[in-house]
């Protein structure tokens, strides 16, 4: 039987980020680690591992945050020991876009534009899509292309993007990226397989 910990992470950390991902989480019956956000991030990634663990349900959203810094940070150093443990399967990432002064870049296989329209181009910060196809400039992105997962997913400044992703409105961008997770990863479908009782 598969124990690992289903897990999606964000790559931002602050407040707004926070509030938007606590709420997708709770409409998927998901955990997100509060705790996780800091801008920048400061957990360790053996300390987010055994929160992920001791989260009540999957899947468990945990947020990543280099707050600017060039090269690996803080962040992504956790990001990686998270994505790569052998107790945890990830199921996703979302890439946010973020206006770094000296460009970071990660592939991602699709982005979500600020009125939720799906686009082969990468993203800004204010959702509005760039030139460049596939690709999505942030300051916690760097690592990203070393690791293997089923679908990066770019977006906007998370909970932003002129108020049309605040999480009053349910955070409507954050949560169609969440579904495209969950959709291409296949966990709906294992997790339909294993309700089988009528």
């Amino acid at each position: 039987m598969d124990n690992k910990r289903k897990v999606i992470l964000i790559t931002d950390g602050d407040e707004y980020a926070k509030r938007a991902i606590e709420c997708v989480a709770k409409e998927y019956g998901g955990r997100c680690i509060s705790s996780s956000k800091g801008n920048p991030s400061v957990l360790s990634g053996p300390e987010v591992v055994k929160l992920i663990k001791r989260a009540k349900n999957d899947p468990v959203f945990v947020m990543f945050d280099d707050s600017g810094f060039i090269g690996e940070g803080a962040g992504e150093r956790s990001l990686k020991y998270v994505a790569n443990h052998p107790d945890v399967e990830v199921l996703g990432i979302i890439a946010v876009a973020s206006k770094t002064r000296q460009a970071e870049w990660t592939r991602v296989d699709v982005c979500i534009d600020k009125f939720g329209e799906l686009t082969p181009y990468g993203v800004d910060k204010f959702g509005v899509p760039e030139m460049d196809v596939g690709r999505l400039t942030g300051d916690t992105v760097y690592c990203l292309d070393e690791l293997v997962v089923p679908v990066i997913v770019g977006i906007g400044d998370i909970g932003k993007m002129a108020k049309r992703d605040h999480y009053s409105q349910g955070a409507p961008i954050t949560k169609k990226a969440v579904e495209i997770i969950l959709e291409r990863s296949g966990y709906h479908a294992s997790k339909d397989e294993g309700n089988t009782d009528s």
